[in-house]
């Protein structure tokens, strides 16, 4: 009776056994189970209990536990780790134990097997092994290593990043005076060992760029970060990073230096660039477009559009430019354009406009080139002067051949008939009156060659010095050489001209001018009246416009304003008119750039109107 109770009571205890345990006799018979080892292989009592062990778990492979069981017969313990897929899909993890099972007298009897679910360890394990793996992965792409430095034992530890990032072999063992050696003497050391002493003593983190000469002598660019860890409010080990960059700062030096290249490139071009986002805004220019708008530094163009800087008409033609191009994705090549600044100056340029476009083939601005033609446009327009001048000097050369070869000719047939006069005549008398006739004729032909001569003077002499003049000194000396003609004719003279009025003239041409339009205006005086002469001037633009009255004869402009200025032309019966003095006046004035012209009623007066050009 007492036996079949403590059986029973055996029994009990091992049902109730924290830890999954089954025990089978020497026949791999189940005759004990906890119930929780029934419950973790999810079986009934009577689906074990009795049973052969390996019937219970039939197929699966039993070829390795068979071995290890023969074992536990032996005298040996087993242990092995194992899962299984629970019902309700689960993956679980087993720990094992099969050891031998004595009874009083050492013999061996059976097996006891004992099984520990341990899923939540191995799970943990797997995800630690997989972030580790990660974690290896990631510090290989990014080249990160870690380091931790234990202030009691004075150990440092690398990883092997850090190593490879050192070039030390993986057995390397470094202190923290070696590591801080890596470092590049100077600067690089000092700060590195200033970081270091800081967060030992202060608890300071730190991440700073750096220098180091690796074991192999290569220079390369860190990132160190380090942060202390603290135990019982003391700080007991530093931990931190170690990231090669070298090469993204080589990439950021390349970079800088292609942006420098690119940069003094675009400000050394004898262009105005700048580049325009969506909305017309710019965002880049160059030292050309700055002095342009008389801006030193370009910081102060950016985020400006055409209306801050231009009036509102021409920043509307320039905004329709860029929409345009922004829309079609078409340039505008070397358009001419005039830009006008809010100061009123005006530029001629010649102007560019590219789409800017993106990755995508989306616009995302307007890159503008523009080069001032002011200058260019300047000299198109000397040369058409030029041009016109050379066709007019031609056309005075056609008309002063013809009047040298008319002239001359005339000289030379009324000489022919005087001397065949001269030497068919017998009376002495006759003679006589011949040879005063040929004395008058050599004075005309005289002074034909001398008005001939001071027309080449003037057309031929390329080297003309204009200097600036005071227009009322020299009014005053012509008007006192004239003194005794002027009273003889009572004329009456008034000047509006301030003392101080400068013109840019040729001396000498310009005393001729004033004494050829003087004597015309009292030479040409009306019979009935006094002559009455009035001397005025003024300023417009690049031109001084010098203008005399008079209250003369006039002339019939219709019918002679082609002729007027041409040489040996008279239009009044005045025994004393050469039509010498008007040519020589126009051709001084044309010398020096500028023009003469008049406004004439018969019986009332002229105005001629000398046209001076202001620059020298």
């Amino acid at each position: 009776m007492l036996k079949t109770t403590f059986a029973t009571s055996y029994t009990s205890i091992i049902r109730q056994l924290p830890t999954a345990t089954a025990f089978v006799d020497s026949n791999l018979k189940i005759a004990h189970a906890s119930n929780s080892w029934l419950d973790f292989f999810e079986l009934k009592p009577q689906e074990a209990m009795g049973k052969h062990l390996l019937e219970v778990f039939e197929g699966h492979d039993h070829t390795e536990w068979k071995k290890c069981l023969n074992k536990c017969f032996k005298g040996f313990t087993e242990h092995g780790l194992q899962h299984k897929t629970s019902s309700t899909g689960d993956m679980q993890w087993f720990e094992w134990t099969n050891a031998p099972w004595y009874d009083d007298n050492e013999n061996i009897i059976g097996i006891i097997i004992q099984t520990e679910d341990v899923t939540k360890r191995v799970e943990s394990e797997i995800k630690f092994e997989k972030l580790e793996n990660l974690f290896k992965e990631q510090s290989e792409i990014s080249n990160v290593g870690t380091w931790e430095y234990n202030l009691f034992t004075e150990e440092i530890t690398w990883s092997d990043m850090t190593k490879k990032i050192h070039e030390v072999p993986l057995n390397y063992s470094p202190t923290i005076d070696s590591a801080i050696s890596f470092y590049k003497s100077g600067h690089d050391r000092n700060t590195i060992a200033m970081l270091v002493h800081n967060g030992i003593n202060k608890g300071e983190s730190w991440s700073a760029k750096s220098k180091i000469i690796t074991q192999k002598g290569n220079e390369k660019w860190i990132v160190s970060a380090g942060k202390p860890l603290y135990k019982n409010g003391q700080v007991t080990r530093l931990l931190g990073t170690i990231q090669d960059i070298t090469k993204q700062v080589n990439a950021e030096i390349k970079t800088k230096e292609s942006e420098q290249l690119l940069r003094t490139l675009i400000d050394n071009l004898p262009l105005n660039v700048f580049i325009k986002d969506k909305e017309s805004r710019k965002i880049l220019v160059n030292k050309s477009e700055c002095e342009y708008l008389g801006i030193t530094n370009p910081e102060a163009l950016i985020g400006k559009s055409d209306f801050d800087l231009y009036d509102e008409e021409i920043a509307n033609i320039s905004r329709d430019e860029d929409v345009h191009v922004m829309k079609t994705q078409k340039s505008i090549l070397g358009k001419r354009t005039v830009s006008v600044k809010r100061d009123g100056t005006s530029t001629s340029f010649l102007t560019s406009k590219i789409p800017w476009l993106d990755i995508n083939g989306n616009s995302q601005g307007v890159i503008g080139l523009s080069l001032d033609i002011s200058e260019m446009i300047q000299k198109e327009d000397q040369l058409r002067d030029l041009i016109n001048v050379t066709a007019i000097q031609n056309k005075k050369l056609i008309n002063f051949a013809h009047i040298v070869s008319h002239n001359l000719r005339s000289h030379t047939a009324n000489f022919s008939m005087l001397l065949d006069f001269l030497i068919n005549e017998k009376e002495e008398n006759e003679k006589q009156r011949i040879l005063g006739m040929l004395s008058h004729a050599s004075d005309n032909l005289m002074d034909t060659l001398e008005n001939l001569n001071e027309v080449v003077d003037i057309s031929t002499n390329v080297n003309l010095e204009k200097k600036p003049l005071n227009l009322n000194e020299h009014l005053t000396k012509v008007q006192q050489n004239l003194a005794g003609f002027l009273h003889k004719n009572n004329a009456k003279i008034t000047n509006t001209i301030t003392d101080d009025f400068m013109v840019q003239a040729v001396p000498a041409y310009m005393e001729s001018i004033i004494l050829n339009l003087m004597t015309n205006a009292v030479k040409y005086k009306h019979p009935e009246r006094d002559p009455k002469i009035s001397f005025s001037a003024k300023r417009e633009d690049n031109v001084t416009i010098f203008s005399i009255q008079d209250n003369g004869l006039g002339i019939d402009l219709e019918k002679y304003g082609e002729k007027l200025f041409g040489m040996y032309k008279t239009f009044h019966n005045n025994p004393d008119a050469r039509g010498i003095g008007l040519y020589i006046a126009k051709n001084q004035i044309e010398a020096m750039s500028g023009k003469i012209t008049v406004k004439s009623d018969v019986n009332t007066g002229s105005t001629f109107s000398v046209y001076f050009n202001d620059k020298a």
